[in-house]
């Protein structure tokens, strides 16, 4: 799971890379669980980001995010990056031990 943080004023670089950015995520989307911009409470950009994506390793990880336009273009303050455990998505669950 990989959580973004925009920088302080920076509504007109994320509008500007928008494009690009939607253009890296649908080339990977086989390996997006799900992504979006996070918002506030009145549905507007809230300065940031969350993927949920399906890699192994912290550093697959980092590479990821490392080659989105938004990181590219200095979008970011921060980035957290930490491991998910997959239990449900879409109603289905992934969870060996609850087939028991």
């Amino acid at each position: 799971m990989i959580e973004t943080f925009d920088k302080p004023g920076t509504l007109d670089l994320r509008a500007a890379t928008r494009d690009a950015h939607l253009a890296f995520l649908d080339a990977h989307k086989a390996l997006l669980l799900a992504c979006g911009a996070k918002l506030d409470d009145d549905g507007n950009a809230a300065g940031g980001g969350l993927y949920v994506v399906a890699l192994e390793t912290r550093a697959e990880a980092a590479a990821f995010i490392a080659a989105d336009p938004f990181f590219k273009a200095g979008l970011f303050e921060r980035v957290v990056i930490n491991r998910w455990r997959k239990a449900y998505v879409d109603g289905v669950c992934y969870l060996p031990e609850a087939g028991r």
